[in-house]
């Protein structure tokens, strides 16, 4: 059963169960925020206007917006009220980069913590689509990145060990993935990239210290050379309260592969 709010622009919300109130209220109201809703300097409703808008208690506004406040997206002001921090995320790049440029951005702008640098087996599916054939070993490293105090990804790659000889554990505390690869002359030609929801397993939730099953974006990208040949494979795991995908495609790719396909993976040939 679901318990329905009414918004002041009569939209009808479902609150689910299974997750406190005070969660699902937080999410709605950073939406807001971060669509413009409330703009950066405002006050926001105060407790008792919040309450009758979404039909909850004081507590679960007051937790909510706390959270919020703990995110920097809202600031209090003794006396005065709650407003939106002048301080929010951009609402995108200001310019589009390649993909090395991307990570060196990404490797500029977080600090990385290796968890693990072993030589093994990889699953099978993994295998297959570095083209190793099954019992041949490939490196493994599994990193933690964060931004400050803050855990924004975890990175989980595998690369035939014949590419993979330079990645130790004392490289990867030193340089990121892609540098290691680029310095003993692998050269970047393509890149398939798969998007999907995911929930945090124990091991996810702990390291980017979200809760148990938490919703999670899990990015795979296969990265090929210039003749062709993948080289590394590539999961990234981020929390979307964190941390967002940007795609800026080229009108040219538009109605091409590039733009990405979407797959549904129901019907007779999903459920055997």
């Amino acid at each position: 059963m679901t318990i329905s709010a009414q918004t002041a622009n009569d939209q009808q919300i479902a609150w689910v169960p299974g997750t406190s109130l005070h969660r699902q209220l937080f999410v709605i109201l950073r939406d807001q925020i971060l669509r413009g809703v409330y703009s950066p300097g405002q006050s926001i409703p105060n407790e008792e206007a919040l309450c009758a808008r979404f039909g909850v208690s004081r507590i679960t506004v007051r937790r909510a917006v706390a959270d919020l406040e703990t995110s920097g997206l809202l600031v209090k002001r003794h006396g005065r009220g709650t407003f939106v921090s002048d301080k929010l995320p951009p609402a995108r790049p200001s310019a589009t980069l390649g993909l090395l440029d991307a990570l060196r951005k990404s490797a500029r702008e977080t600090q990385a913590e290796v968890l693990n640098v072993e030589t093994a087996e990889p699953p099978l599916d993994i295998a297959r689509q570095l083209d190793l054939v099954a019992g041949v070993p490939a490196v493994h490293a599994v990193r933690l990145r964060r931004r400050g105090k803050t855990p924004v990804m975890v990175t989980e790659a595998w690369v035939p060990e014949a590419v993979g000889r330079n990645v130790t554990l004392r490289e990867l505390q030193t340089r990121a993935l892609y540098e290691i690869l680029v310095a003993q002359g692998i050269r970047f030609g393509r890149v398939a990239q798969e998007i999907t929801a995911v929930s945090a397993s124990p091991f996810y939730a702990k390291q980017l210290d979200t809760e148990l099953a938490a919703p999670l974006v899990r990015i795979t990208r296969l990265l090929y050379d210039t003749d062709r040949h993948p080289v590394q494979h590539l999961t990234i795991h981020i929390s979307p309260e964190r941390s967002r995908l940007l795609m800026d495609i080229s009108i040219e790719s538009v109605n091409t592969l590039a733009a990405g396909s979407i797959y549904h993976e129901v019907g007779p040939e999903f459920s055997r």
